[in-house]
């Protein structure tokens, strides 16, 4: 399971039935089983979400046979989801990844 910051503007919201909204506008579909969010679409077979904290909690079932196409707009759409669900571009929540590594190698 992947564990992304989110933003403080976000984390305030944060809870199940606003995931299932935004896994529903980006994906087209979204339920809710406490204490995850789930959706499918295209390579994804089952992405969970959840949260924990100021963190939001995710995991993925790929699909690797799907074609190209399918898999690029999976990744965009996943991409998407995660911008507005965390608050965070992709090159924000990968220098936000690269600060707690740090200072869990830090404290190691």
């Amino acid at each position: 399971m992947q564990k992304y910051p989110v933003s403080p503007k976000v984390v305030k919201s944060l809870s199940l039935s606003t995931l299932q909204s935004v896994l529903q506008e980006v994906f087209g579909n979204g339920s809710t089983e406490e204490p995850f969010a789930h959706a499918s679409f295209g390579a994804l077979k089952d992405l969970k979400v959840g949260f924990e904290g100021k963190s939001m909690l995710v995991e993925t079932v790929m699909d690797p046979t799907v074609p190209s196409e399918v898999q690029q707009e999976t990744i965009r759409r996943y991409n998407s989801f995660l911008e507005r669900a965390t608050g965070y571009t992709a090159k924000e929540r990968a220098k936000k990844l690269q600060q707690a590594a740090k200072k869990g190698g830090a404290e190691a």
